[in-house]
């Protein structure tokens, strides 16, 4: 140090010793603006430090002199705690001690950025120099960073809120006068009733009514048209009545739609308060109310919508509001998409337990082969350490861990580890039902029955829900539903079980019916933009790899099932043995004659009659004969 000093001496050009020490050392940029302004933020500590040494008096400027040099007024500082009658020989050993401290506080810059700054580190002594502080610091969720603790992603990564482009008071303006318009039109058709309430929402505004003693609920549903004709709105929702109250709802779209973004839902305290694993945000209904749905509670749900109305954005926010939330070790995904482009982002994040899945043959095969077993095993599991569902297993295998970090279950060698939530996203349903409908439908509803306590939950999307997609008996075991904008009123009763989503503006306009409600609650679904979903992925990737399962990798696809059933299989008549060896034994066929001998209806012999022609038992019709001759 007493080397380094002297050598300043000689090269000095009218600086206080002060000056070089903090610009040399700890690569500080000085102005007479900004006395002191670091490359990196400093700590307290630093800071109070550099304070301390810029107040030491230079022994080597007399006072007029270092006032002269010293543009900054470094020597005017007054500290306190400094005792005013240290010799010279002390305040340059204080000086050495504050060069140690500081050198291990302060922010150190990579060190071949600057070579000249590179050398004078490098003749420093030993003693003065900790080289773990010269190593680069890595950046949270980089790949250079060593996995320590799973991070979840920060909320910054989402995107917040817009203002609406309009005013308050131009809203309330044209809200009171569509609802003077509103009575009015109803005055012309001789209905007396009167708007005691206006609800704005971010896509529609309902107008509440009250109707006049002896108005019909059907006089004014059947006005529909007309009252939208007045309000110049493409359509129109009656709710009649709105529940909980004695009055009519008679929702208009807005003008302009508000944008509800997924993390002014799941930053909600209410909501970052829940500690399940399994929160959802959906959207906000007509009051302003946000919608969370806890998919552990429901526990499936099952969504409709045709393309362009929201449907694949709600799948995005279910998917999202659960990874911002949960580690690899407490939620697992299991992605289906035979579209193979709505779910691909997702591809490579930790919490996957198989790449995602885009062959529906392999797709009917995994839920098949792999998540029925799954449950299986998980239920043999439950019932030997006696509990009877997923969060009373995890809460066993928690007390006995903290008794012996190394328990087994029942001394199999087989470590005991809390199970892990299973969401499966089935992302076009349709295209599996064309593939294998048997095998997925009776899957899915084995699935929907059992699989809740287990820990596996589904999330089935579909675009095209005709009765031969969702079949009653899906639609039986998944009582949650989320309807986005359909085509016709028939697409809505097969989904909801009622009229009302053909009406739907699109643009995640939707209607909510969870399980135990008994009407379906009109919202705006929230929106996660692209980029939203990539930098999630990002981070999350950042935070470790996948660990894939081999036993759904390796599943084989389903294969010839069509075939198999066509020619009998499961599909094949009880009776049709019997019958085979009853026209094998007579050689005569007719649907007639197995109607007397089977005692069965006409429909079941015919088809019986067909599946023999198919097997070639029987001869087709030949001419006018209405018996069949037997091969």
């Amino acid at each position: 140090m007493k080397n380094t000093v002297i050598e300043y001496q000689k090269s000095r050009k009218g600086k206080s010793f002060q000056v070089w020490l903090i610009h040399k050392l700890f690569f500080i940029k000085l102005s007479p603006r900004n006395p002191i302004k670091a490359k990196k933020p400093l700590k307290p500590e630093t800071k109070d430090l550099i304070a301390r040494t810029m107040a030491l008096p230079d022994p080597h400027l007399n006072k007029k002199e270092s006032s002269k040099s010293n543009p900054f007024n470094f020597d005017d500082i007054h500290i306190d705690n400094l005792d005013d009658k240290v010799t010279k020989k002390e305040e340059r050993n204080h000086e050495i001690d504050n060069l140690n401290r500081l050198q291990a506080l302060a922010t150190v810059e990579d060190p071949e950025e600057d070579k000249e700054e590179k050398k004078i580190v490098n003749k420093k002594p030993k003693q003065f120099i900790d080289s773990s502080f010269l190593k680069e610091e890595p950046i949270p969720g980089s790949h250079n960073e060593p996995l320590k603790e799973f991070q979840c992603p920060p909320m910054e990564l989402l995107e917040k809120g817009t203002k609406p482009k309009h005013s308050l008071k131009s809203q309330t303006k044209q809200r009171v006068e569509k609802a003077a318009i509103l009575e009015e039109t109803l005055a012309s058709f001789n209905v007396a009733a009167k708007v005691i309430n206006i609800t704005p929402g971010p896509t529609v505004t309902r107008y509440e009514l009250q109707p006049g003693d002896g108005v019909k609920i059907s006089k004014i549903t059947s006005l529909s048209k007309d009252i939208s004709l007045k309000l110049a709105a493409p359509d129109i929702r009656i709710e009649a009545p709105i529940p909980g109250k004695a009055l009519i709802g008679i929702e208009v779209p807005n003008q302009d739609v508000q944008m509800i973004t997924l993390r002014s839902i799941i930053e909600e305290p209410s909501v970052l308060n829940l500690e399940d694993k399994l929160i959802a945000g959906l959207g906000k209904t007509i009051t302003g109310e946000s919608i969370v749905m806890n998919l552990g509670k429901m526990p499936h749900v099952l969504i409709a919508g045709a393309t362009g109305s929201g449907k694949s954005v709600c799948i995005n926010s279910i998917i999202l509001s659960i990874l911002m939330r949960s580690t690899p070790n407490e939620v697992k995904f299991l992605m289906i998409d035979p579209k193979k482009v709505e779910l691909s982002f997702y591809e490579g994040i930790p919490h996957l337990l198989a790449p995602v899945v885009t062959n529906p043959n392999k797709a009917a095969a995994t839920l098949k082969k792999w998540a029925l077993v799954e449950m299986e095993n998980r239920y043999e599991l439950f019932s030997r350490v006696g509990v009877k569902d997923i969060s009373g297993f995890n809460a066993y295998v928690k007390r006995e861990l903290e008794k012996n970090p190394d328990a087994t279950i029942l001394d199999d060698n087989l470590a005991l580890e809390k199970l892990p939530y299973i969401v499966v996203i089935i992302d076009e349903l349709a295209d599996l039902m064309m593939v294998a409908s048997q095998d997925v439908e009776q899957t899915i509803c084995r699935l929907a029955q059992m699989a809740r306590a287990t820990g596996i939950h589904l999330v089935i999307a579909t675009q095209r829900p005709s009765v031969n997609v969702v079949t009653g008996l899906i639609k039986a075991n998944i009582p949650s539903r989320v309807s986005f904008y359909l085509q016709s009123q028939i697409d809505s009763r097969t989904i909801i079980d009622m009229a009302g989503a053909e009406k739907l503006l699109g643009k995640g306009d939707m209607l909510y019916f969870p399980v135990g409600s008994f009407n379906p609650s009109r919202a705006q679904g929230v929106f996660v933009s692209e980029p939203e979903v990539k930098r999630v992925v990002t981070w999350l990737k950042g935070q470790g790899k996948p660990d894939y399962l081999n036993e759904i990798i390796n599943v084989e696809p389903l294969e010839g099932e069509q075939e198999t059933s066509k020619k009998g299989g499961s599909n094949q008549d009880d009776l049709y043995e019997n019958a085979k060896q009853l026209v094998m034994s007579t050689k005569y066929a007719s649907t007639s004659y197995l109607q007397r001998k089977l005692r069965i209806g006409y429909n079941r012999a015919a088809r019986i009659m067909d599946e023999l022609e198919e097997e070639g038992v029987i001869s087709e019709y030949v001419g006018e004969k209405k018996s069949r001759s037997v091969m």
